[in-house]
């Protein structure tokens, strides 16, 4: 097995020897994709290269600082390229319709940090250790000596910042902190990363939230927290699939959750599902593996086929028995005021 700084050296071998690349991200982008996808992408072409930003969905609105020209676009046209890396992508079909668009390349990188990563290109650079993508393209560009512009650190800060919970999730290390630290040195710009990324919601956001505040569910004993979101949903409050990052986040919070759970209705009998743990000893990657999603132990995702209430009985279901086993050794939490509810 090729070692971190191996694997380093022969992506920058592979970008140097080639001149058309494409970076390409995950389906529904968050912070940590499109900020890994566009940190690289400027120091390709900065380097010379000709590059491309795809992905299958827009970048959400509270990005979009970032990409001030409009550079990440959905796929489009026949394109050939030397060069295709993918960013923050567990596995090759979290890359949507982008696949059909890039088949005709000479190699695909992957680059990433989850541990369910399914090593599905050429050259796999993974590292599980890492609480980001955009720590591992900031050490490929220093091992590289590839400038880290303004520009660059914005979107690095960005990648690192969202995906620790800004600094606060558990996988946070150390080195976390001094590649922020690294990076603001280098003209990270945090007022308005923070204003961007944290102090802005648009109204329809708002009112989808207000509509999770009325509608989330609590069970087993309080430990397991849940809610819908179907496209109903979405054209009564005017909001957007990007309006969901990180709501799952306020029912996480909630102090006897151990277990948060969003359901969101992609089609009828198609569901995509969001799992967030905030102790160690629920691995919600574990959970998904089964049911073909992936992630990290703290959050992971999966796409479900089937009738909603079937799909909502067999996740929670699993949530469930992963609770009990904890619970088996761990005492449970309680809310502070000692109410249980069943759902």
């Amino acid at each position: 097995m090729k070692s971190q700084h191996q694997l380093q050296t022969e992506i920058i071998r592979l970008v140097r020897e080639h001149h058309t690349f494409c970076v390409v991200g995950h389906v529904r982008p968050d912070g940590d994709c499109i900020g890994s996808q566009l940190g690289l992408a400027l120091a390709l072409r900065n380097q010379g290269k000709d590059v491309l930003v795809w992905n299958e969905d827009k970048v959400p609105q509270k990005l979009a600082f970032l990409d001030p020209e409009g550079w990440v676009s959905v796929p489009s046209g026949k394109h050939r390229f030397d060069c295709v890396i993918a960013t923050d992508c567990a596995s090759y079909e979290r890359l949507g319709s982008v696949c059909q668009f890039i088949e005709k390349r000479k190699i695909l990188i992957n680059i990433d940090h989850h541990v369910s990563n399914t090593r599905y290109a050429d050259v796999n650079w993974v590292s599980a250790n890492e609480p980001s993508t955009g720590e591992l393209i900031f050490k490929l560009l220093q091992t590289a000596k590839w400038p880290v512009t303004k520009q660059i650190a914005n979107c690095l800060f960005t990648a690192v910042s969202t995906d620790t919970g800004s600094f606060q999730y558990a996988t946070t290390l150390p080195s976390t902190y001094q590649i922020g630290g690294e990076l603001v040195r280098r003209g990270a710009d945090l007022a308005t990363i923070c204003n961007e990324v944290y102090q802005s919601s648009s109204i329809s956001r708002v009112r989808l939230l207000r509509h999770v505040y009325n509608h989330f569910k609590l069970t087993h004993n309080n430990q397991l927290g849940y809610f819908w979101l179907r496209k109903a949903d979405f054209t009564r409050t005017g909001a957007e699939p990007s309006d969901t990052e990180g709501i799952i986040d306020h029912i996480r919070a909630i102090d006897s959750v151990v277990v948060a759970c969003v359901f969101e209705e992609i089609e009828p009998e198609l569901t995509r599902i969001s799992l967030r743990s905030k102790h160690p000893g629920v691995n919600v990657s574990t959970v998904a593996a089964p049911f073909g999603g992936g992630g990290h132990s703290s959050a992971a995702g999966i796409r479900i086929a089937g009738k909603p209430l079937s799909v909502q009985r067999r996740l929670v279901a699993a949530l469930r028995a992963a609770l009990d086993k904890l619970n088996e050794a761990t005492p449970a939490p309680k809310s502070k005021n000692g109410a249980s509810s069943k759902a």
